[in-house]
């Protein structure tokens, strides 16, 4: 079976499931109607099916390669970005006096999943971009604005992300890479990037490389940090690409899936560029970039789940012992469970990016806090979920699924990279509770708070449902109040416990909805949500409070195995 982008079951979370609907209602976005949406998402959704999907497997078997100093790119994929570019699909949610569609961040979100299920490793290429074009146009002066976004939207040029090096990793304050000022107000690049995703490739004109450097006499750690926008090819007089800028790709890294995504090591030799923001502020200009980039990242996730179940159910349907082994209850339980999580994890991220979508319509201060606190969850259990369900997809193909021509083992190699990339998910929860709690717990509880009324007005309809969730809500509500009152380290010994837990919550709310406003089938994923995966909350959130002591108390010798006194 070949992959079907979910259009009807994303459609029925934007119009029943999640506040999508009141982004009409105001004045930026009052053309995001529900036929709008649906028009939309078909579209989107045909591209991901028709063209895209089948350049999947061809991108895994032909990885994209290194040859004199030239990334080319997998079969077929220069023609799908062409397409994609050709649809307006980068420019999605991008500004209108650029070329942008201007469209709400649910909808892009939306799409990405759709590309994402369809071909991952085609669709880090647009999914960078796009975090591109929300950088500069939130920072970038208004000559490279001009120069750039036109570009990037257009899909001729495409963007990257350069913040890794050897020696700084999660600890981006260690990076060395240096920009010296020129005399032309330019300044010249050196260093060496690494993991840079689609660094180079032969699918656009010019590749523009958004640089984090240290300026002469900066600071140190992430307080000197500078941003710079360094182009493969320097634009001439008209805007197009034109000598080679001092920079090159040393290798492809080989890695354990996407193989159609070519992930570089850069090396920058004076090259050119142009400071992005102000000097030293480089790191919130790319935290913009790279915020936009950990929920598309979380939908990146559930849509090689979706696709990787999909797969599953198929082979399921078809495959004979004792019958086809759909009807036997655990292969029935592997499905049902990721069926309900994939939809927990689809309302959570498009929940999540429609709270972006009206703090940024209506300027509203707990909007935006909604926004931060959702976030580090949407990337990490979304990613999570695909990790879970395409895990489960091999599963489920018995010993056909660890044999490379099914297919199913290419979902789980290409999604194991996305609880690493963009902020490790331990990275996102250690952000829940130390940055996203900072407020005192307000945004948190205000969610609770929603999950608690829900709860109670659904309370007639699905009385079992309904106190489940309730008790749930409750119940992480007193653990957030106790994570509040730890110091930091206790706080971040449970961080991913709690978010694991917050998920199951916020997973529970949006079944419950979906079975107050759905159909019998919709009511019977939440019984098997609220029986199966929310039930884990309470573990979770045991592990969660557990403390310190345990984990200091073992040594880093017993670690390694050595457990003589």
């Amino acid at each position: 079976m070949s992959y079907k982008a979910p259009v009807e079951q994303i459609d029925f979370i934007l119009n029943h499931v999640v506040p999508f609907g009141d982004l009409a209602g105001t004045e930026r976005f009052a053309e995001a109607t529900a036929e709008t949406a649906t028009a939309i998402l078909s579209e989107a959704g045909k591209l991901a099916s028709n063209v895209l999907a089948p350049l999947n497997g061809a991108g895994d078997a032909h990885p994209a390669r290194l040859e004199n100093g030239v990334v080319r790119s997998s079969p077929g994929f220069a023609d799908g970005f062409r397409a994609i570019a050709e649809g307006g699909w980068v420019g999605v949610s991008a500004d209108p006096e650029y070329g942008g569609m201007g469209l709400p961040q649910a909808l892009n979100m939306a799409v990405a999943e759709m590309m994402s299920g369809a071909c991952l490793a085609l669709q880090l290429n647009p999914l960078l971009t796009q975090g591109q074009i929300e950088a500069l146009e939130h920072h970038a002066s208004d000559e490279l604005k001009s120069t750039y976004l036109p570009k990037l939207i257009s899909g001729e040029w495409s963007g990257t992300m350069n913040l890794t090096e050897p020696g700084a990793g999660s600890d981006v304050g260690a990076l060395v890479t240096k920009a010296v000022p020129g005399d032309d107000g330019s300044y010249r690049i050196t260093g060496q990037k690494i993991y840079i995703t689609w660094g180079d490739s032969d699918v656009t004109s010019n590749v523009c490389h958004l640089v984090l450097a240290r300026l002469p006499g900066a600071a140190k750690g992430t307080r000197g940090i500078s941003l710079f926008m360094v182009p493969k090819f320097l634009p001439d007089d008209q805007d197009n690409p034109g000598v080679a800028n001092d920079l090159k790709v040393v290798s492809l890294e080989e890695k354990l899936g996407i193989h159609g995504s070519p992930t570089c090591v850069m090396s920058f030799e004076g090259a050119k560029g142009w400071l992005v923001g102000a000097e030293h502020k480089g790191m919130a200009a790319m935290f913009t970039m790279m915020n936009c980039a950990r929920l598309g990242v979380g939908m990146q996730g559930i849509g090689v789940a979706e696709a990787a179940l999909q797969k599953a159910v198929a082979y399921a349907i078809d495959r004979n012992q004792m019958g086809p082994i759909i009807q036997h209850p655990d292969v029935r339980r592997m499905l049902a469970t990721a069926r309900a999580e994939v939809f927990a994890a689809r309302s959570i991220g498009l929940a999540c990016a429609t709270a972006i979508d009206m703090a940024r319509a209506t300027g509203d201060a707990d909007q935006n806090a909604r926004a931060a606190f959702l976030t580090p969850i949407a990337k990490a259990y979304g990613t999570d979920v695909g990790i879970r369900v395409s895990d489960m997809g091999v599963q489920v193909h018995g010993g056909m699924g660890y044999v490379e021509e099914t297919g199913a083992a290419q979902y789980f190699r290409d999604v194991r990279i996305t609880s690493i990339y963009e902020g490790t998910n331990g990275i996102q929860a250690m952000d829940l509770v130390g940055r996203k709690l900072s407020d005192g717990g307000d945004a948190a509880m205000r969610l609770l708070d929603e999950v608690s009324d829900g709860a109670k007005a659904a309370q007639s309809a699905h009385p079992e449902l309904a106190h489940q969730l309730w008790q749930a809500a409750e119940t992480l509500r007193e653990a957030t109040q106790s994570l509040l009152d730890s110091d930091m380290p206790v706080r971040f010994a449970g961080a991913v416990a709690y978010l694991s837990a917050f998920a199951k919550v916020l997973g529970g709310h949006y079944h419950l909805r979906a079975a107050s406003k759905g159909n019998a089938l919709h009511v019977a994923l939440a019984q098997v949500f609220m029986a199966r995966v929310l039930p884990r909350y309470a573990g979770d959130l045991a592990e969660a409070q557990a403390g310190l002591d345990d984990l200091t108390a073992i040594s880093d010798a017993a670690l390694a195995g050595d457990f003589a006194a």
